[in-house]
């Protein structure tokens, strides 16, 4: 992977960039708290490269990334601000987003902030909302446990999703529920397990772990902040940026609350449907991926191409 260290607001952030400068920018914002940009290059920079100037990064703090000290302040306002000033630091003018799961969250709060820098946003299977999310993921780890025989966690997660606990304590509790499914928990989010991710082609087992280490530290404080556990499905009527919805059959990250927001509130918004596909279209449907994000981009690389 062509990835460089880049000082960004006094810390070092994992960046790679593909493609010509010349055509148009496309960030990519993965999801998490804590995941990596690593899944996203190895599965669609070729197939974009030719097309966008692909900037994908680590985001503060995680995986790549230098990690955040212990007594350092940090919080999801630094993950907005450093999309900002990377922008800044690149040169670039205008880049539309990609944002997956937890990274569309992200990408909903810097394009609301940030309009100008911004000219489309593509959402991935987001969430805009903890709680909606962590209901219906709840949902998905009870069929599990009832597949495998976990019965007494089946009870629990169904009476936490009829609780009336707090986005927090849903979120926290669907973590702690699904770890139990231990290597089973993926088949929450993927559907079609072919188009696997080689992480051992750039990196040993030792140093993913040691990447992981930095991402767990990055989530515990997001989790502790608190601000993730606000809902962002108000802003959406509050953005003119066009946005486009990506929303998978076997996805529950974006739940058909979300879906219905998005509908009824982005003023620029348009939706499109993955079937016979899970939380991550990007490497389980990678080429129809690539052909929706060209087409939604289109705009963009005609005028690129005219210049």
């Amino acid at each position: 992977m062509l990835g460089r260290k880049m000082k960004i607001r006094g810390k070092y952030l994992h960046v790679e960039t593909y493609g010509y400068r010349e055509k148009p920018a496309l960030l990519y914002l993965h999801g998490g708290p804590g995941e990596t940009c690593y899944d996203f290059t190895f599965n669609q920079k070729e197939r974009l490269e030719d097309s966008f100037y692909i900037v994908a990064i680590d985001q503060r703090g995680v995986g790549r990334s230098e990690a955040v000290g212990e007594k350092e302040e940090f919080g999801f306002q630094d993950l907005v601000e450093d999309c900002e000033a990377l922008r800044k630091e690149l040169g670039i003018e205008c880049w539309s987003i990609v944002g997956h799961s937890f990274g569309g969250f992200l990408g909903l709060t810097y394009v609301h902030q940030y309009p100008l820098s911004i000219h489309k946003v593509i959402f991935e299977c987001p969430t805009f909302d903890f709680g909606l999310t962590s209901k219906e993921l709840l949902q998905k780890a009870a069929k599990l446990f009832e597949k495998y025989g976990m019965d007494e966690l089946k009870k629990e997660a169904f009476a936490l999703i009829m609780s009336d606990s707090s986005t927090r304590e849903l979120t926290e509790g669907y973590h702690r529920l699904s770890d139990r499914l231990g290597e089973k928990r993926m088949e929450i989010y993927r559907y079609i397990p072919e188009n696997p991710t080689d992480y051992y082609a750039a990196y040993s087992e030792e140093e993913w772990e040691a990447f992981f280490d930095n991402s767990e530290y990055h989530g515990k404080l997001l989790f502790e902040e608190g601000i993730i556990f606000e809902s962002l499905l108000p802003k959406l009527k509050e953005v003119k940026v066009p946005m486009l919805l990506m929303t998978a059959e076997h996805d529950a990250v974006t739940c058909k609350y979300h879906i219905e927001a998005f509908k009824k509130d982005a003023e620029n918004g348009e939706t499109i449907h993955f079937e016979q596909c899970g939380h991550t279209p990007h490497y389980e449907d990678p080429d129809r991926f690539e052909e929706i994000v060209k087409d939604y981009l289109k705009t963009e690389v005609a005028t690129s191409t005219d210049l």
